[in-house]
């Protein structure tokens, strides 16, 4: 079984000093015990319902597998 890493580039932060604009990558989650990415997305949204009423758009997510 696998361990993913689940990010989105949707989303915004906004730094502490808001002269700057930041780009970077949501975190959504981590998921274990699972085959592949696939795998991963489905488990990580049944877990996590907000993610699909916060509106995230899945076709947006990045997927790492992790060591």
């Amino acid at each position: 079984m696998k361990k993913y890493i689940i990010l989105t580039p949707e989303g915004e932060t906004i730094a502490p000093n808001t002269d700057y604009s930041v780009e970077n990558l949501q975190v959504l989650g981590i998921v274990e015990g699972v085959n592949n990415e696939n795998e991963a997305i489905v488990k990580l949204l049944q877990e996590n319902e907000w993610i699909i009423d916060a509106e995230y758009n899945v076709s947006e997510f990045i997927v790492y597998a992790l060591l």
